[in-house]
């Protein structure tokens, strides 16, 4: 692949649409008008707090990603949305009880100024909520071309230069490939048929790709992981990319996975419960949607680990998730993990971690980072799959019959050295023998 031959700069406002407008979305945008007056801090933000090495050690150039690479500043940024509930953005960043109510109070104003759209949605896809603030039409396909109106319209009124989707509604059932999401005729005609494999977040995905928008998927739904979805990316010039935010437990799980891999320890099991209180714990109470998430949380350990590399290690190990829905904890998530591990002579061990975490909290600094970095993918014409983006993904997407990388240490090198190879900068490999020669 050729180094982008130059980058377009990132002129005029950058318009930020979400499908989903609950608790993940509102803490992104909260937070983002926050730190824009100065009343908070970007903490967990790549983008806004982190810095990347250039050149050798000795050089002593470590500069801020956002002053290294042209990222669109944050005061360019605007929002909007799509819900099954007719609550602004406040009135939703309220019931969703991730932020306390001194800091919302900060951004009262801008977010009762954020309305969402009527949204897409198909009961038979997320069992357990339901809203009246719903789409019509006659096919799947008109909903589609109704979305499409939608971002024009939105386009049109905040007058953006460019604009990025970000999945963050919420997770649908589980959703084999099928022959429909082959071709992209063969989606639009399945879309005209209202075919059951043709998700709600397919539509909100197409809209956005045949209207050159780029889009990053928050959850993990089959969604843009389809050969006619990558085939409209790659046509429309569009990067996209997937699957399912890392937040809790799976980011423990690519932290802690590779060091006993890398020391070469045994594992003979994992055993994972979740208890969450808000919509998410409450969609994934539905078998069909717990599948879907998860399928997403299973096959980290299976790519991190090896098995088949390392089978008297990793052969036998028994990997368990389980997700509890408990509404007294909210949006602070407790992900609990016993982990059964073996050493030196095959004697046994073990590791507990209990992680008390906040999902939203978690989450919206990867919103910011994906919607950022993939508006600089686009003006740097770099489309379809960007598997760079795999740091911040559960089930990262890649390149047809490419196992995924979730090692997240190996991720971080990936994404910071595409930063340096879209910049011309040599990429680091941390051999260190010149030091030495």
């Amino acid at each position: 692949m050729e180094k982008p031959g130059k980058i377009a700069p990132p002129k005029g406002k950058l318009g930020i649409l979400t499908p989903g407008m609950g608790a993940v979305s509102t803490t992104f945008m909260a937070g983002v008008e926050l730190v824009r007056k100065g009343k908070a801090q970007p903490v967990g933000s790549v983008t806004q707090l982190g810095t990347i090495r250039l050149g050798k050690r000795t050089d002593g150039r470590s500069p801020l990603v956002k002053k290294f690479v042209p990222l669109a500043e944050l005061k360019d940024l605007t929002f909007g949305g799509w819900d099954i509930f007719k609550d602004n953005a406040y009135q939703s960043a309220a019931n969703a009880g991730v932020l306390n109510p001194q800091d919302l109070a900060k951004v009262k104003t801008f977010l009762s100024g954020i309305k969402p759209m009527t949204a897409a949605f198909d009961h038979e896809y997320v069992k357990m909520i339901d809203g009246p603030n719903i789409k019509k039409g006659k096919n799947k396909y008109e909903l589609a071309l109704k979305i499409k109106e939608d971002i024009a319209n939105y386009r049109k009124t905040s007058r953006v230069s460019r604009m990025v989707m970000c999945w963050c509604g919420s997770t649908e059932v589980f959703v084999k490939p099928e022959d429909v999401h082959s071709t992209p005729e063969k989606f639009v005609e399945a879309m005209k048929s209202n075919h059951p494999a043709i998700a709600p977040s397919m539509l909100y995905a197409w809209a956005a790709i045949t209207s050159g928008v780029p889009f990053a998927n928050g959850a993990p739904n089959l969604t843009v992981d389809i050969p006619a979805i990558q085939e409209l990316a790659q046509e429309h010039s569009v990067p996209i990319c997937g699957k399912d935010f890392k937040t809790g437990q799976t980011l423990m799980k690519t932290i802690l996975a590779p060091g006993f891999k890398a020391r070469m320890l045994g594992l003979d099991g994992w055993f994972s419960t979740n208890i969450l209180g808000n919509r998410d714990g409450e969609v994934l109470e539905d078998p069909g949607s717990f599948k879907t998430k998860e399928e997403s949380k299973l096959s980290v350990l299976e790519y991190i680990l090896q098995p088949q590399l390392y089978p008297m290690l990793y052969g036998k190990m028994h990997h368990k998730v389980r997700i509890n829905y408990y509404p007294p904890r909210g949006d602070n998530k407790e992900g609990w993990d016993n982990i059964d591990i073996f050493g030196w002579l095959g004697y046994p061990m073990q590791i507990k971690v209990d992680f008390l975490c906040r999902d939203s909290i978690l989450a919206a600094p990867i919103v910011l980072d994906l919607v950022l970095f993939l508006d600089l993918a686009q003006r740097a014409g770099m489309h379809g799959i960007q598997e760079w983006l795999s740091f911040y993904f559960k089930s990262p997407m890649t390149a047809p019959g490419l196992y995924p990388e979730h090692d997240l240490f190996i991720q971080s090198m990936k994404l910071k050295n595409t930063l340096r190879w879209m910049m011309g900068e040599d990429l680091i490999t941390h051999l260190g023998q010149e030091y030495y020669d």
